[in-house]
């Protein structure tokens, strides 16, 4: 039977961790997974990209989510589980963080921004999806707002989104190349609140033990590669994380 002595002993052993969190480090901060009953998408029906695109009636649909806040994904703090994973950063210890999360708490808890590896985007921002600029949330809301006009680019006109990865749309290209070079030079890959289900992103687990490296899972739940894994804790992430990367 696996303890939290038993990852800190992991870690502490570790050369180069690398840290894979998934809804689960975030639901201790009140944000709801997506999967589970009572979590997003038994709430209400993902918006497909092809969708957003394609309507203005999605894209307005979409935007009054994000507005106010329906899906849940921003505004929360970081919990300790966060602040655990960001000690191991500033420590040396862990070299990135891969996310399957939108909700921005890994910068918010001290990460580097450069060290978050974001898989399915960050729902914190917009972006434009014909010249990538970035546009701000509360700039778009006041005008939409005000004139109930959909946001568009102020560069070049283009249709703006959130900043996520929507289904049906393709995984970024750059996030996915920097989390496979991670997990390729690292010797510990901790799991923390995921269900690993999810691929291409649940794929970087196995991609770490078949390399060589440690894998720990962290998480409520069984997953279907606990079997597969050095270490496998369903507890929770926030008390782990202070006993596992403890303050100084």
């Amino acid at each position: 039977m696996s303890s939290r002595a038993d990852l800190a002993r992991m870690i502490a052993d570790a050369r180069r961790v690398v840290v894979f969190t998934g809804a689960g480090i975030s639901t201790e901060s009140g944000i709801p997974d997506f999967r589970s009953p009572g979590g997003v998408w038994s709430k209400m029906k993902p918006i497909y990209f092809q969708d957003f695109v394609a309507s203005e009636e999605k894209r307005r649909e979409a935007w009054e989510r994000a507005f106010n806040g329906r899906a849940g994904w921003v505004g929360r703090e970081p919990n300790a589980g966060h602040f655990g994973v960001a000690r191991l950063v500033a420590s040396g210890k862990a070299s990135a963080v891969i996310t399957q999360n939108v909700d921005n708490l890994h910068q918010a808890s001290g990460v580097p921004t450069e060290r978050v590896i974001e898989l399915h985007g960050n729902a914190s921002y917009a972006t434009c999806l014909e010249c990538g600029e970035r546009h701000e949330l509360d700039e778009l809301k006041a005008l939409f707002q005000a004139t109930g006009d959909l946001p568009a680019c102020r560069l070049c006109d283009g249709i703006v989104k959130t900043a996520t990865i929507s289904f049906g749309q393709a995984m970024p290209a750059q996030p996915m190349a920097r989390a496979e070079a991670e997990t390729l030079a690292c010797d510990l890959f901790l799991v923390l609140g995921s269900s690993l289900v999810v691929y291409p992103a649940a794929g970087f687990p196995v991609m770490a033990k078949r390399n060589g490296a440690a894998l720990a899972i962290v998480n409520r739940e069984p997953t279907e590669l606990d079997a597969y894994a050095d270490l496998v804790l369903h507890d929770e992430i926030g008390p782990v994380m202070t006993q596992a990367a403890p303050a100084n």
